[in-house]
């Protein structure tokens, strides 16, 4: 995905509209001049009616930003020329940025101390760098330092990647407990909601979906004291497989029953 390596404007445009005939030409002056520190991508209106209706493009000329797959900010119409590089100044990488490109390189080539320093660089001068705080939260989940990885996601903007991690760390938690003692003290009282689901979460934080829902779901249905924490922790389950993972499309709707 190009916008993952540098910033992305998509020029939505069409050949009947006089003001697009001012600003493409200068939109494409730009990208010269910037010298590939973005890219520009012209997008005919007319010709593209889906991707149109998918950027909701209610007027032209109008233009988006896009950074990493997803949209970072856009403008309507020929606005004037101090605006326009204001706007790109605006969606350029930072020299923060760029030392987070250095530490995501430095994981992909397994240097994970090196990484784990940089980005603790980048979130001391920007506590809330999106990018460099997702990336930091996920070593500390790894290794089960959950409490700090709590501390740093809380300081992000709460995207579906922030609540993908956050779910990740309430199951990482019970990854450290004993599952033969929770097996034990969960067979000794199968009606003992809390037993049940101490040992459903630690099934879940080794990666043992199933059982893991299983169990959750005996809770909810029951209705006990648990119900809503086990619902939670089933939500975080689905949360970490995403939306489309089959567990969670057939355990949202054995929820959806339990509870409706």
């Amino acid at each position: 995905m190009r916008s993952r390596e540098v910033p992305v404007l998509v020029d939505f445009w069409a050949d009947w509209c006089q003001p697009c005939k001012t600003l493409s030409p200068y939109l494409e002056a730009l990208a010269d001049e910037y010298g590939g520190q973005f890219e520009l991508a012209k997008v005919d209106v007319d010709a593209n009616q889906e991707l149109s209706a998918q950027f909701i493009v209610q007027s032209i000329p109008t233009v988006v930003a896009i950074k990493n797959g997803k949209e970072v900010g856009r403008f309507q119409g020929a606005i004037p020329e101090a605006s326009i590089r204001e706007f790109i100044t605006g969606i350029l990488p930072t020299e923060l940025d760029l030392m987070f490109e250095q530490a995501r390189t430095a994981l992909i080539n397994g240097d994970t101390p090196g990484a784990e320093h940089m980005l603790r660089q980048i979130l001391s001068e920007k506590a809330d760098h999106q990018d460099a705080g997702t990336s930091l939260a996920a070593l500390l989940i790894d290794r089960g330092d959950i409490d700090e990885a709590m501390i740093v996601l809380g300081k992000l903007v709460p995207d579906s990647d922030v609540e993908r991690l956050q779910a990740a760390a309430r199951l990482r938690q019970s990854a450290g407990d004993d599952i033969a003692e929770l097996e034990a003290a969960a067979a000794a009282d199968p009606e003992d909601d809390t037993a049940q689901l101490d040992l459903a979460r630690a099934l879940a934080a080794r990666s043992e979906f199933e059982p893991g829902l299983d169990r959750m779901l005996a809770i909810v249905t029951r209705g006990g004291e648990q119900k809503e924490a086990a619902r939670l922790a089933m939500v975080d389950i689905f949360d970490v497989l995403g939306n489309e993972h089959p567990l969670t499309q057939t355990y949202r709707r054995k929820l959806a029953a339990a509870l409706f």
